[in-house]
C-alpha cells in the first residue's frame, strides 16, 4: 500500500490560516471602533469645557469694560453722595417713627421702610470703605490685574523718591536655559511677548501705580549697561505725570545679553538726591561685573557670587532695597543673596506667584 504524500500547505492549514487572520481583523476592527468611540467622547468633553471657559472669558471681559467705563468719583462728589444717603436714612428713619402702631394698610409700610433704610446704610459704609483706603483716590494710575488681586502686601510703595530697577537681560526670557535660548533666536517682536518677561511689565505696571502723585520716580533697565526707559533723563529724576509714558517705554524694550548688576547700581549714584527706595526685579545673580568678559565663556556660581558682592559695594546711600526675584533654573544661590541684601538694607523680599499680577 502506497504512503499517503504529506503536503504542509494542506487544506486544513490554510483554513487554520484564514481563521486566525479573520479574528485578527476582527480584533482589531473592535479595537478601532473603541478607540473611535472614546476619541469622540473626549472631544464633545473638551469643546463643553471650552465653551465654558469663553462664557467665563466674556462675563469677565464685559464686567471689566464696565468696571472702566463707569466713572470714579472724586472725592467731594463721594463726600456730597455720602451727605446724601446720611439724609435719606434719616428722612426713612422718621417716615418708620411717624407710623402708628395698628396701620397696617399703609401705602408705605414700615417693613420696607426698614429694609431701605438697611439697604442705604450697606451702601452708605461700601461707599465710606472705599474712601478710606490708602491713596485709592489720589493714585497717578490705576491697574487692575486677574481678580484684582494685590499679592505685594510686604511692600509698600513709600519714599518721595523712587527707582524701579528692571533687569532686562536674555535670561528674562525664560525660566529654563532652554527656553532662553530658543527665545534668543526669535524675533524682537516675540522676546517681547515671552511669558517671563511680561510678567516682569506688569509687576512694573502694578508698582507705578503706587506711586504717590508728590512723589518723583525713575524706572532703569539694565543688562551689560543701566540706562533710564525715558531718553534723555539718565540721572534725572521724573515727575508722577511721566508714569504713562514710562510704562510705555519699557514696553519696547527687548531683553538681551548678560547682566552688570554693579553698572545697575553704580548708574543710580547720579540721581541726586539718592533714591530714598529701590525696587529690584531680576530672576539671579549678576553674570558680568563692571567690565565685559573678552570672551563668552560659561561663569561659575563663585564668580556670580562676587560680582555680586562687587555690586552692593555701588550701593548709593542707604536705601531700602526690594527684592523681586523670579527664580531661574540652575541658580540656586541667588534667593539667598537678594534675601541677606533685602534684610541688611531693611527692604523687603518676595517671589511673586505665577498668576501675578
Amino acid at each position: 500500500m502506497a504512503r499517503r504524500t504529506f503536503n504542509v500547505f494542506s487544506l486544513s492549514f490554510l483554513d487554520v490560516m484564514a481563521c486566525g487572520l479573520g479574528a485578527t481583523i476582527l480584533f482589531l476592527m473592535i479595537i478601532s471602533a473603541q478607540v473611535r468611540l472614546k476619541a469622540e467622547r473626549a472631544s464633545e468633553e473638551l469643546l463643553a469645557e471650552a465653551g465654558s471657559l469663553e462664557l467665563a472669558v466674556q462675563e469677565a471681559r464685559s464686567n471689566l469694560a464696565r468696571l472702566q467705563a463707569s466713572p470714579v468719583p472724586s472725592p467731594e462728589q463721594a463726600a456730597a453722595q455720602i451727605e446724601r444717603l446720611r439724609q435719606q436714612i434719616a428722612d426713612m428713619r422718621a417716615k418708620v417713627a411717624a407710623q402708628p402702631a395698628d396701620s397696617v394698610a399703609q401705602k408705605e409700610s414700615p417693613e420696607q421702610l426698614r429694609a431701605d433704610i438697611q439697604r442705604l446704610e450697606e451702601g452708605l459704609s461700601r461707599l465710606g470703605a472705599s474712601q478710606q483706603k490708602s491713596g485709592s483716590g489720589a493714585r497717578v494710575r490705576s491697574f487692575t490685574g486677574d481678580g484684582n488681586r494685590q499679592y505685594l502686601t510686604g511692600m509698600q510703595m513709600g519714599g518721595k523718591r523712587v527707582v524701579i530697577l528692571v533687569d532686562a537681560s536674555a535670561s528674562m526670557l525664560a525660566g529654563t536655559y532652554v527656553n532662553v535660548v530658543r527665545y534668543r533666536a526669535m524675533p524682537d517682536a516675540r522676546k517681547r511677548k515671552a511669558p517671563k518677561w511680561r510678567k516682569v511689565v506688569a509687576a512694573v505696571d502694578w508698582l507705578s501705580t503706587q506711586i504717590d502723585p508728590d512723589s518723583r520716580f525713575q524706572v532703569y533697565v539694565f543688562n551689560e549697561q543701566a540706562r533710564s526707559v525715558v531718553a534723555g533723563s539718565d540721572g534725572k529724576w521724573l515727575e508722577a505725570g511721566t508714569l504713562e509714558q514710562a510704562m510705555q517705554e519699557l514696553r519696547k524694550v527687548v531683553p538681551e545679553k548678560g547682566s552688570s548688576l554693579a553698572n545697575a547700581f553704580s548708574a543710580l549714584q547720579q540721581l541726586q538726591p539718592a533714591p530714598d527706595n529701590i525696587y529690584l526685579l531680576t530672576d539671579g545673580l549678576p553674570t558680568q561685573g563692571k567690565q565685559a568678559p573678552g570672551e563668552v565663556v560659561q561663569v561659575k556660581p563663585a564668580q556670580r557670587a562676587a560680582f555680586f558682592n562687587q555690586a552692593v559695594r555701588e550701593l548709593p546711600g542707604r536705601a531700602p532695597v526690594n527684592v523681586l526675584l523670579y527664580p531661574m533654573d540652575g541658580d540656586p544661590d541667588a534667593a539667598g543673596f537678594f534675601w541677606r541684601l533685602a534684610i541688611a538694607t531693611k527692604g523687603s523680599f518676595l517671589t511673586p506667584s505665577r498668576d501675578w499680577p
